[in-house]
């Protein structure tokens, strides 16, 4: 069983940034395909970036593109997100996942390709 913990949001002002970090315990987290999840209130949760299980391929939701920066640290069990230029629209609540997917250069996007998620950290944007 893996754990999942999230730490690192808070509120910014409009184009400010933050880093987030998930930090994984209780598994191989080499072995694992990463993601990060973002919900809103009154919204449905939705992909925000990926990361392959080799760390080689990345994949972002469009609106993110350019501003927001996934990355892995194999030795520390942490999976990271440089979010920068940040907007009134990026706040949510984001969400870790990891997947025990087999494929080694997979971005996965779907949470049913997740099989682990962390409790979620709050990201406020201020305008």
């Amino acid at each position: 069983q893996v754990q999942l913990v999230e730490s690192g949001g808070g509120s910014v002002q409009a184009g400010g940034s933050l880093r987030l970090s998930c930090a994984a315990s209780g598994g191989t987290f080499n072995m694992y395909t990463l993601g990060w999840f973002r919900q809103a209130p009154g919204k449905q949760r939705e992909f925000v970036a990926g990361l392959s299980r080799s760390g080689g391929y990345a994949g972002y939701l469009d609106s993110v593109e350019g501003r927001f920066t996934i990355s892995r640290d194999n030795a520390k069990n942490t999976v990271y997100i440089q979010m920068n230029s940040l907007k009134p629209e990026d706040t949510a609540v984001y969400y870790c996942a990891a997947g025990a997917l087999r494929y080694d250069d997979f971005v996965a996007r779907k949470s049913q390709d997740f099989d682990y998620w962390g409790q979620g950290t709050l990201v406020t944007v201020s305008s």
